[in-house]
């Protein structure tokens, strides 16, 4: 069972950031694809699954965050990621700033899938 949560975690990861780089690289272009009901529930949706699985596996394995310090370097990473993400989809005031959150939250998501793959924080 923790493989396949696993599988489902790692998928979601995956999909949520493919996700954001589409979805960064339309609201950058100024498309309102952006803006259809579907583009704006499905990321829901997996980050549900993805955090469910997430918690599903913390608890199953026993790394908390207090226990592992890279499980917690990835929750930090994820609350600046989403922060980075806020800004790039809603309150950026300039393009260029839409763009210099977008570069900032990739290369976050690259620094949890890299701790995520060493199970160490740097």
């Amino acid at each position: 069972m923790y493989t396949f949560i696993k599988i489902v975690h790692m998928t979601c990861a995956m999909l949520s950031v493919l996700g954001f780089l589409g979805r960064g690289i339309l609201k950058i272009q100024g498309s309102a694809v952006v803006e259809k009901k579907l583009v704006k529930i499905l990321p829901h949706v997996i980050d549900t699954v993805l955090l469910v699985s997430a918690i599903t596996l913390v608890i199953m394995s026993g790394q908390y965050p207090w226990v592992a310090p890279w499980v917690g370097a990835k929750i930090a990473g994820l609350v600046i990621y989403i922060g980075l993400g806020v800004v790039v989809m809603r309150t950026a005031k300039t393009q260029q700033v839409r763009i210099i959150a977008f570069a900032l939250a990739l290369i976050t998501a690259a620094y949890i899938f890299m701790v995520a793959g060493t199970k160490t924080i740097f």
